[in-house]
Parts: C-alpha cells; sequence; structure tokens
C-alpha cells in the first residue's frame, strides 16, 4: 500500500515505514518560534539546562507579533530573543521584515521538510509540500535542543479540486467554504492533503491561503503536493536548488475523500464568532462594518494586494469604515510598492501598517471599541481575538473585504464594478 503525503514525509525524516497511527521521532528541518511565544520556549531552554541547539541554521526566531513594540514588557521580550539568537547563532528577523509563516515560505520551506513552529499557522508551509505543524512553546524549545520531535503519524483526508475559480472569488473563499462544511473540530489530528487537476493552476499565494487555515478544522497537517508550480515559486525566490518533486503514491489509503467544483464556488463570510460559521456573502450583505482589515499571514500577500488595489482603484473608502492594510512581509510591500499597488490603496484611504501581524491578534494596531463590526481577511474570529471581547469580526476574503471598504457594509465583491 502506498504512502499519503504525510506518511512519505514522516517516513523519510524518521527512516522508518511510517504509517497513519504510528509514532515516530523524526529530524526537524526548520523549528521556529515568534515573538509572543518565544520568550516563554527561550525560558523552557534554559531551565530545562539545554547548552546549546542542535543545528542553528535549522532555527529561526521572528519578531512579528508585536512589531514595533507597544509596552516595555513586549520590548524586554525582543530583548531576551535577539540575545538567544546572538547566543546560538540561528536565524532572526527583526521588526518590519514580516509575518513568520510568510517569511518562512519565501525563505526556508522546502518539499519534504519537517518544520515545526511555536504558533498554530505553522501549517502554512505545508503549500509547499512540507510537513509543518504548530506546537507548544516547550515542544519547540527541545526540538530546538534535539533537532527532532515525535509525532503520531496523521491519517489523511484527501481534498480533490476540480475547476477554476470565478471571478472574485478567491482561495480564502474555497477555505471558508472547506471548513464549514468539515467543521472547526473535523479533521483534528488528521492531514488535510489537496490534490486534483485544479492544483496546476493555482498559485503558491493560492496555496498558502488555504494551508494557513487547515489549523481551524482542527488539522494538524494541511499539505500541497510540490509541482512545477511550486518549484517556479521557488526558482523566483532564490532557492531552485531546495526543490524536489513530492506527490503521495497513487494507491495512497485515504480516510476520506472530499471533492471540490472550484467553479461552483461564491464568495464566503464567516460570521462571528467561530471560523466554521461560513455563510455565502448574501446571507450577510448590509452589514455595517467599521473596520476593514486586509492582511496577515493568510492574505496578505502580493496577489491579496493586488485583488484589493484593483477593486478600490480610483474609488474612497467610505468615510464612516477605517481601512488598515498590512502587508505580510519587506518583500510584498516592496513589490507592492513597484507595482503601485500601495499608492492605489493609499488614494482610497488605506492605512498601510507595517508588515507584520498587525491588527490581528489584537495587541496593537487596530484594536477595536465596543460595539464595533470589522471584516479581516485573517484567519480567526474569536470573541476578543482583535483586542476587544464587545466586539464584532467577521471573515472574508481580500476581494470581499476591499469592495466592502467601499460601501461601508459587507458587499458581495462581483457586485462592484
Amino acid at each position: 500500500m502506498g504512502k499519503t503525503l504525510a506518511e512519505r514525509i514522516l517516513a523519510d525524516r524518521s527512516q522508518t515505514d511510517a504509517r497513519a497511527g504510528d509514532t515516530v521521532v523524526a529530524r526537524v528541518d526548520l523549528a521556529f518560534v515568534q515573538d509572543t511565544t518565544g520568550p516563554l520556549a527561550v525560558r523552557q531552554f534554559r531551565e530545562l539546562g539545554f547548552s546549546g541547539v542542535a543545528r542553528p541554521d535549522g532555527l529561526a526566531v521572528f519578531l512579528d507579533h508585536a512589531a514595533p513594540s507597544s509596552v516595555r514588557q513586549l520590548s524586554n521580550d525582543h530583548i531576551l530573543l535577539r540575545g538567544f539568537a546572538g547566543e546560538t547563532g540561528c536565524h532572526i528577523t527583526e521588526v518590519g521584515d514580516g509575518v513568520c509563516h510568510q517569511l518562512v515560505a519565501e525563505r526556508f520551506a522546502r518539499p519534504g521538510d519537517v518544520v515545526v513552529g511555536s504558533d498554530s499557522h505553522s501549517v502554512t508551509a505545508g503549500a509547499l509540500g512540507a510537513f509543518a505543524t504548530g506546537m507548544g512553546s516547550s515542544d519547540v524549545a527541545v526540538a530546538f535542543a534535539l533537532g527532532r520531535t515525535w509525532f503520531r503519524v496523521p491519517v489523511t483526508i484527501l481534498i480533490d479540486l476540480k475547476g477554476d475559480f470565478p471571478r472574485r472569488v478567491c482561495a480564502k473563499d474555497l477555505a471558508l467554504y472547506l471548513i464549514g462544511w468539515i467543521g472547526a473540530d473535523g479533521a483534528t489530528y488528521k492531514a488535510l492533503e489537496f490534490g486534483g487537476e485544479a492544483l496546476s493552476r493555482m498559485t503558491v499565494p493560492q496555496r498558502l491561503t488555504v494551508a494557513n487555515m487547515a489549523v481551524e478544522a482542527g488539522a494538524k497537517a494541511g499539505i500541497f503536493p510540490a509541482d512545477e508550480v511550486t518549484r517556479e515559486f521557488l526558482v523566483s525566490q532564490g532557492r531552485g536548488d531546495g526543490y524536489r518533486p513530492l506527490h503521495a503514491d497513487g494507491d495512497a489509503e485515504y480516510e476520506r475523500v472530499i471533492s471540490l467544483n472550484l467553479g461552483e464556488l461564491e464568495p464566503t463570510v464567516s460570521l462571528p464568532h467561530a471560523v466554521d460559521n461560513a455563510v455565502a456573502v448574501g446571507r450577510t450583505a448590509g452589514v455595517k462594518l467599521q473596520q476593514v482589515f486586509i492582511g496577515t499571514c493568510t492574505n496578505g500577500r502580493l496577489e491579496d494586494l493586488a485583488v484589493a488595489a484593483d477593486i478600490l482603484a480610483g474609488k474612497k473608502r467610505h468615510p464612516g469604515t477605517r481601512l488598515l492594510v498590512a502587508p505580510a512581509s519587506r518583500q510584498v510591500l516592496s513589490q507592492a510598492l513597484e507595482a503601485g499597488y500601495v499608492q492605489r490603496l493609499v488614494d482610497a484611504g488605506a492605512v498601510i501598517l507595517p508588515p507584520g501581524c498587525g491588527a490581528c491578534l489584537g495587541l496593537h494596531q487596530g484594536v477595536l471599541g465596543d460595539g464595533e463590526a470589522c471584516l479581516s481577511t485573517a484567519n480567526r474570529n474569536f470573541r476578543g481575538r482583535m483586542g476587544n471581547p464587545e466586539a464584532m469580526i467577521y471573515l472574508a476574503s481580500p476581494a470581499t473585504a476591499a469592495a466592502s471598504a467601499l460601501t461601508g457594509e459587507i458587499t458581495d465583491p462581483r457586485e462592484v464594478v
């Protein structure tokens, strides 16, 4: 019997015949922390008495969640993390470089890698054919020291994709629809593997969006095969030598197969306060918005900003609706400036935030007021997620977000000329 992508990667990195349900100890190619979970990992690393790290080149620290820092305590945490990076020689990215998950895709992850991060959305790197997953800070501290960790090999659900996205329907709409169908716990400790004839027409940014949100269905990992699209992306990042083709075996065994036709999707919105509370945009049309936020590790990439800039070009945001835009990385910001997207967004009334997590986690930048509603391109809308439990968060695609910023209420992007 053949292997799924999860089984193939974990078998290779553990040097065993890994099958779903087995427990393996696997080599970790990249272990990383960010600035809200990293301080705990560093303290645990020291309390456990580790004297050094296994492979400095396979470790990374990202200053992205509170960047720039807004309070003294967070600034001191940044000092701690900078010191740890200096002591160990591991990679560190500074304030303004961007969101950890975007930078992992740009700089680090390769097909066949095992990637662990002290952040649940570490699953994002699965878009490049890696087995990527989030772990607790203590577990990542151990991975720092030993260069390996244990896994129970997950069973896999295959998502078979056909067709093409209709006009102004985005990968985010696919992710929200799928989570609404499976449910928030429908794939708990399972791998979601994406396949089908539609993949050859899905860009890496689109794949990153979908893989990023696999955890919102409870998945341990969300994995795409590594194909020519993957290779071209790695070449564009100057990392073509890290490419290798990677697919599941033709006779791999899946728990179940879910078939989706992209052509049948429509713009989708997740209602407060659960990601799987997903409905067609028409069900929410007319909901008033005080803020629209475009960015995050889910939808802050160049393609996302291009979609928003196209819809907003030559127009102005609604006077009663704030529009915040956070590019996912410094590279994205630079490319968006060169392409003219930033100018169009600014002309439309957007506030451009520094590359990083921005308003997503409610730590700083864009905290909502009591009773306010925000339409966000982020991945979570739990109560209090953006800093105020008395606010309402709706999730949608960059297209829906841009259209809604124009009208001041949730709007179907297909209706905007």
